[in-house]
């Protein structure tokens, strides 16, 4: 009785994880320990069964380890932690220990019932030598909605929200463009490294694999603690607001803008521009923006917009091409000829095990190809696909 009332007031008073009462688990724990019922006790089984499955331990730990508090925010921007706050934080993860080692026979023995009841397994972690890890390698982790997750988007109140359903295509999915991929992947790693690290535009014909490259990267890297936020070009003005948020957090992001382009007229466009030269909030060590267009002047200009009676000509043509040269990079992916969409099918139908003879295969690619107006990587891919579907 004494240990589960010692359990009860330990978990009522805690600080820097405070937020973890809010747990659906440790909310209906608190609530059998208030009022140990056969009810109340099968209630929180069936929140750890929905949880996990049932082990308690790791329930709490993978709590602890992603949770946001005051203890990782002040870690994470290399502020040093007071003694009072550090002290807090051992008293609570052992705490938090003492929660996930309770088993269930402890759990159940104030109950009059007898009849059968759920069991869970509990204890087998260590919180205090675990949130060491983590918070040790809080550049590779991360804490919060960015410990577990490696793609977000913007919503609606600007605010970033991770992505539940993330592509999972790997760099070893793609095929050729070798050098293109390089040269992004070397950046991004020289962000992870805290080296300077250059905004990235990438531009080439549709279905050449740019935002497919952006998203491998991703995967590749999320171990090393890279994230990537996805930013719809009408969401621009949000961004430096995301870099406000972004900013003291340990891990690296990429901002990505898909398929970006402007009207000559298009207020977006001196928001990035702006953004791009490299104003105080968007110089974070931490934040990198990568584009994908199909246009290598992002903006769609008229023929007029060259050969009008504008005095200024020279200076109206600096200005349509005065965003891309804000990217510290600009890398072209071209339309792949014959031999390159052709070693890409024959890559991907070996991934895939067809094993039609190869001047069949070739024939029906080419087909395909020229059926819908060209080669690419993405109707390489769509040509596999649409067999594996006969």
């Amino acid at each position: 009785m004494e240990q589960r009332e010692d359990l009860k007031i330990r978990l009522s008073t805690l600080a820097i994880f405070r937020k973890l009462l809010d747990d659906t688990v440790l909310k209906s724990l608190m609530s059998y320990l208030e009022e140990p019922t056969a009810s109340g006790y099968a209630g929180f089984v069936s929140e750890l069964y929905n949880a996990n499955g049932g082990n308690l331990g790791e329930h709490i730990r993978d709590i602890c380890e992603n949770n946001e508090n005051v203890y990782v925010r002040t870690v994470g921007r290399g502020e040093k932690v007071s003694d009072f706050m550090q002290s807090a934080l051992e008293e609570e993860l052992a705490s938090l220990q003492m929660a996930a080692e309770i088993s269930a026979g402890e759990l159940r023995a104030p109950l009059e019932y007898k009849g059968f009841l759920p069991g869970f397994a509990s204890g087998e972690v260590n919180l205090t030598e675990s949130y060491k890890h983590r918070v040790e390698n809080i550049g590779k982790y991360g804490y919060g909605i960015y410990a577990k997750n490696r793609m977000f988007y913007i919503d609606e109140n600007s605010c970033i929200v991770p992505v539940k359903n993330p592509d999972n295509i790997r760099l070893c999915d793609l095929v050729d463009y070798e050098h293109e991929r390089q040269v992004i992947l070397d950046n991004t790693k020289a962000l992870l490294d805290g080296k300077p690290a250059a905004n990235i535009l990438l531009t080439g014909d549709a279905g050449t694999g740019k935002s497919s490259t952006v998203k491998a990267i991703a995967n590749e890297l999320f171990n090393e603690g890279l994230r990537v936020v996805e930013v719809r070009k009408d969401q621009l003005f949000s961004i430096p607001k995301v870099l406000d948020e972004l900013s003291g957090n340990p891990l690296k992001f990429v901002l990505f803008i898909d398929d970006l382009s402007f009207q000559n007229d298009d207020d977006n466009f001196n928001t990035l521009k702006a953004v791009l030269e490299g104003s105080v909030t968007a110089k974070s060590n931490n934040v990198v923006i990568y584009a994908t267009s199909n246009r290598r002047h992002i903006i769609k200009e008229k023929f007029s917009d060259r050969e009008g009676d504008d005095i200024h000509r020279n200076d109206t043509m600096q200005e349509l091409v005065s965003l891309s040269e804000r990217f510290g990079i600009h890398i072209t992916f071209s339309k792949p000829d014959k031999a390159t969409f052709l070693h890409i099918v024959h890559h991907l139908a070996d991934e895939n095990g067809i094993t039609m003879p190869s001047a069949e295969l070739e024939l029906l690619a080419e087909r395909f190809a020229l059926e819908r107006g060209g080669r690419s990587a993405r109707l390489a891919r769509q040509f596999i696909d649409n067999l594996l579907s006969k």
